[in-house]
């Protein structure tokens, strides 16, 4: 960040050369001084020109806003500014996070208004380049959270779980609840998606390391809700009803859909389910052993990070390039102790 500040070695020169201070009216020097400390202030051009001067409106853009996920997030959010107490959250996403040109809106909005910093998920990696890029030339800065967005606009930093790891987790907890044999269906989310894509490499790269693992199903999208997840897992678990032992679903949306169809199916229990995220119905699905592991994240401490983050920027100070929130895995066994019982229950706003 360029900074602007009045030079000290002029202002010492000044204050300490008598002979100088006695040559010159008092009212003169002043006159002086004032007009050097202007004339620093005007210059001073970039975001961090706005701390100390008035609240701060920082914008945070969910990929969607009717999740459990996004509702901790709006928490963690609301935490920091309470911590900071200069600040007012702007919270405002899409309904459904299927909704790219929705969230698009969002931003723009956001930067007519001139806020003074952003705090966005990108629901896809590379449609939201250009309006990040858009406001970066407004010298709003932006904060990227939960899922990566394409190369090209400056970032303040990049808050989120390692979803990579998180999927190989993913994978790590499903071959052991099958006995280290059997096969599998893995559950897409939606193309564009940088964290699910990540966590769907990790799956499946961990997946491949076992020799006696093989993979029925990969390539099939779920969708963004739990209606079109129900659809796609219903007619998978169909098909492969006879071979499979195991399933994996990406986000939370995708797994409520899955758990349901293993439901209806009557494999809930008998297929073995590993999900991402937590709910109502998959943390009871943990209870009676329908679902196998629940791969968590923490959504209260990336929106309260994601906050802090823009809020050191704006005055000036360092912010690491990346922030890992953590990833965890909620089991049977391990539920009801922290800090799994917390992150399978997030505070939410």
């Amino acid at each position: 960040m360029t900074r602007s500040v009045f030079p000290s070695h002029l202002a010492d020169a000044m204050l300490r050369n008598v002979s100088f201070v006695s040559t010159f009216p008092l009212a003169a020097i002043g006159l002086s001084l004032s007009l050097l400390f202007a004339g620093c202030t005007t210059a001073k051009n970039d975001s961090s020109s706005r701390v100390g001067t008035k609240k701060l409106r920082i914008a945070v853009i969910p990929k969607g806003t009717s999740h459990q996920f996004w509702k901790s997030v709006h928490a963690g959010a609301e935490a920091a500014a309470k911590e900071l107490g200069n600040v007012d959250i702007l919270w405002k996403g899409p309904e459904t996070e299927a909704d790219t040109a929705g969230q698009i809106s969002v931003v723009k909005n956001f930067i007519t208004s001139h806020v003074d910093g952003i705090v966005l998920a990108p629901n896809h990696s590379q449609a939201l380049v250009d309006v990040v890029a858009e406001a970066n030339a407004e010298k709003i800065p932006v904060a990227v959270f939960d899922s990566g967005l394409g190369a090209g606009p400056t970032l303040v930093s990049y808050i989120a779980t390692d979803n990579f790891r998180g999927g190989q987790l993913a994978a790590k907890t499903l071959v052991q609840a099958m006995g280290n044999e059997g096969k599998v269906i893995m559950l897409r989310y939606k193309e564009g998606s940088e964290s699910t894509e990540q966590r769907e490499k990790g799956f499946l790269e961990a997946m491949s390391a076992e020799p006696k693992i093989q993979i029925l199903s990969s390539d099939q999208y779920a969708g963004t809700s739990t209606e079109e997840a129900l659809s796609a897992a219903t007619s998978l678990l169909n098909k492969y009803r006879d071979q499979v032992t195991g399933i994996f679903a990406v986000c939370e949306p995708n797994c409520n859909g899955t758990l349901e169809a293993l439901v209806q199916t009557g494999l809930a229990g008998k297929v073995k389910f590993v999900a991402f995220d937590s709910s109502e119905s998959l943390i009871k699905g943990l209870s009676d052993k329908s679902v196998h592991g629940i791969v968590l994240q923490d959504p209260f401490a990336m929106g309260k990070e994601s906050v802090l983050a823009i809020a050191k920027h704006l005055k000036g100070e360092t912010v690491p390039a990346t922030i890992n929130t953590g990833e965890y895995v909620a089991t049977p066994a391990n539920e009801s102790i922290e800090p799994f019982n917390r992150l399978l229950r997030p505070e939410m706003f």
